[in-house]
């Protein structure tokens, strides 16, 4: 090939790879931004003993969300990262290590619910204080391609590494498969459904959860209408395969959750028009 020619095949080559970057941050900013919807299921964690009576102690994370989460005037449960003492943030280190030393099989599965979301939340708590002062949970990377903490290995469960996600998706999502259970994991944001304000108990999981998804549903952040056009939190984008797999689903498990001023206008719609979310921190500023 003349030396002229391999020059000007070598250029174009080039302008085209140079044409296709940005699509290719395009997609990595995808990737960093919209949670996984699909999650493998780890056949380890199907293990529980049905006949257990062992009561996890979740006073520790009583305590914390007593002394430090306020609910506010527009009703998102707000977090005093600034106030917490480093003693209190000591106790809820410890806490998340006694929850790392439980036998997770050896529990029933109401108690084994409440453990992994208690762990999940009092985990994003405790990356959230050590990376204090941030605007949003997403400027916490996991690696050079990541936003956020979800990815990366931060507990130690039955000698198995965890990442948030993994508690999330790996395991709670595939083998409980309730919708529900996405309104009681807190990622720190304005747009998540509610920190709650009481520790999850074995006995007491099923009542919150059902009073969690009809506050997230009859919450702005949750659900809104204006001039007919339905607009609903992303989570019901991305995870649209727990909510029934398609617009209609969606709608339908609104209606289900939906208090007497919103469930009226529901009735009157049949999609989806927009999806939002606001991933400001869930910060209380005194």
């Amino acid at each position: 090939m003349p030396k002229d020619a391999f020059t000007n095949t070598a250029s174009r080559r080039a302008g085209r790879l140079l044409c296709l970057l940005p699509l290719f941050f395009l997609c990595m900013l995808q990737l960093m931004t919209v949670p996984p919807a699909v999650a493998d299921d780890w056949g380890r964690w199907k293990m529980y003993r049905p006949s257990s009576i062992e009561r996890i102690d979740h006073r520790e994370w009583q305590a914390f969300l007593d002394a430090y989460v306020r609910p506010v005037s527009d009703g998102i449960n707000r977090v005093r990262y600034r106030s917490v003492s480093d003693a209190d943030r000591n106790r809820l280190k410890e806490y998340v290590r006694m929850l790392a030393g439980v036998a997770v099989s050896d529990l029933a599965r109401d108690e084994q619910l409440a453990y992994w979301v208690n762990l999940y939340n009092a985990v994003t708590v405790d990356v959230v204080l050590d990376h204090y002062p941030v605007d949003s949970i997403r400027q916490i990377g996991s690696g050079l391609f990541t936003r956020g903490p979800w990815t990366r290995k931060l507990v130690q469960v039955e000698g198995q590494s965890l990442s948030l996600d993994d508690i999330e998706h790996r395991i709670v999502r595939p083998l409980w498969a309730d919708p529900r259970l996405h309104y009681v994991f807190n990622c720190a944001s304005l747009g998540c459904p509610n920190l709650p304000l009481r520790a999850l108990s074995g006995e007491g999981v099923a009542e919150a959860l059902e009073q969690a998804a009809r506050e997230f549903v009859n919450h702005p952040r949750g659900v809104s209408l204006t001039s007919g056009r339905l607009v609903v939190s992303s989570i019901y984008h991305w995870y649209e395969v727990d909510f029934g797999g398609s617009q209609r689903g969606v709608i339908e498990h609104l209606r289900r959750y939906a208090g007497p001023e919103l469930a009226p206008l529901l009735s009157k719609v049949e999609r989806v028009s927009n999806h939002q979310y606001d991933w400001a921190l869930n910060d209380f500023v005194e």
